[in-house]
């Protein structure tokens, strides 16, 4: 697969194992994974990245929640269509609101099936996949 038709998905979470297992699922396919561990890492590395195509967040970082994260790139006309996906621990029902409110796409709640997730990040970036999540040929 090259460069140009890989799909590039930034992940945002200060848990590195969990990215990790992320990256690995997700690169099995036609995806880049770039793994951050704060909010402000997160912001920094969306907004300079060339193409971002799906950025998954989570809610509770260091020195920037996912929230705001959110709040900062749904306020510029660039990001105002990117795929923002939250993940969340505890998800309390007012995060989650908070989340939809400020234009978070889905949200997704921990722990996860990586296969679910690389379902629902094919369906938001178009990777045409077949009935068992893999992509299709």
């Amino acid at each position: 697969m090259t460069a140009e038709s890989s799909c590039h998905v930034i992940m945002a979470d200060d848990e590195p194992h969990i990215g990790r297992i992320v990256q690995m699922k997700l690169e099995q396919g036609p995806f880049v994974v770039t793994l951050t561990y704060d909010g402000e890492e997160a912001l920094d590395v969306v907004q300079a990245a060339e193409r971002v195509d799906l950025l998954l967040l989570d809610l509770m970082m260091p020195r920037k929640t996912g929230l705001e994260v959110l709040r900062v790139l749904r306020e510029q006309e660039r990001f105002k269509s990117l795929p923002i996906v939250i993940l969340t621990a505890g998800g309390n029902a007012q995060d989650l609101r908070a989340a939809m409110q400020l234009g978070a796409t889905e949200v997704l709640t921990k722990p996860f099936s990586p296969k679910k997730l690389y379902a629902l990040v094919a369906r938001l970036t178009n990777v045409a996949t077949d009935e068992s999540g893999a992509v299709a040929e």
